[in-house]
This record gives C-alpha cells, structure tokens and sequence, in this order.
C-alpha cells in the first residue's frame, strides 16, 4: 500500500493506493474508499514514483503522532470518518463554520452554502467530532456533495 498527501486548493488530503489491477485503482481519500478508472494502467509508472513517495511520506507521520497524542481521549475516530454532512442543493460556499477537530451537537451549523441568491445553514445531523471538512468558502459544490465529516 502507498500513501500520499496532496494539498488541493487548500484542503489536504490523504490519500491511500490499497491496489492497483490493470488501469482501476483502489483509494481511499481520507479514509472514503473510492475505485479509480485510469486511461491507461500504471504498472510501469507505480515502480518510478513508488520510491519518491515513500520518501515524501516517511516525514509526515514523525509529525502527525504529535498532534494525535492530546486527542487520546478520541482515538476511535480518524481523520475523515464518520457521518457525512451533505449539500442539500446545488450552490456556493459561502462560510465554513468548522474546523477539524471542533466538537458539534446535532443541529449545529456547519457549513453556510448559498444557493438561488439565499444563505442555507446546513447543520450537523448528529453531535460529534469534525474528522474531516471538504470544501472551502467560494467552491461550487452539486446536491449530495459532502461537506464536512463528523465521527
């Protein structure tokens, strides 16, 4: 398995290669399982980049145990798991309420989307901890998009 981190228009993400067969690829984003279609297969590709990434990946964790060790008192939950708070309609995101890491109870307001020239708060469905937020203020999200993850 290959692990990666990407940093795309501000939101990090990570990124994890579980399997590669022919040109479809198995990912998790943020620990959301996703299958990748590819135009071509990467057989060749995966052995060039394999090294480099491996590389680039050894530093992070070093940093990351440090920031896990205070949350000890919620080890269950991982970055990007939980429920997903999605877009009930089309429209643009005009505030992001959260952060990863803050504490919601159910009917907290998470995300503020605007959608036909009206502000919509779009709340939390349940009362957890935000794993993982999605978007950023100005980016166009469609209906059923997730915004925000709490586990």
């Amino acid at each position: 398995m290959s692990k990666y981190q990407y940093t795309v228009k501000g939101i990090d993400y990570d990124v994890e290669i579980e399997e590669v067969e022919g040109n479809v690829a198995q990912v998790k984003v943020n620990g959301q399982p996703f299958e990748v279609v590819m135009k071509q297969p990467i057989k060749a590709a995966s052995k060039t980049h394999a090294k480099p990434h491996v590389e680039h990946v050894a530093p992070q964790p070093a940093a990351a145990p440090a920031p896990a060790a205070p949350k000890a008192a919620a080890p269950a939950v991982a970055a990007g798991a939980g429920a997903k708070v999605v877009a009930p309609l089309p429209g643009t995101i005009t505030d992001v309420v959260v952060k990863v890491g803050d504490t919601v109870k159910a009917g907290d307001t998470v995300i503020i989307l605007e959608a036909m020239k009206m502000q919509n708060n779009i709340e939390a469905d349940q009362a957890g901890t935000v794993t993982s937020v999605l978007v950023n203020r100005g980016d166009t999200v469609m209906e059923g998009a997730a915004l925000v993850t709490i586990g």
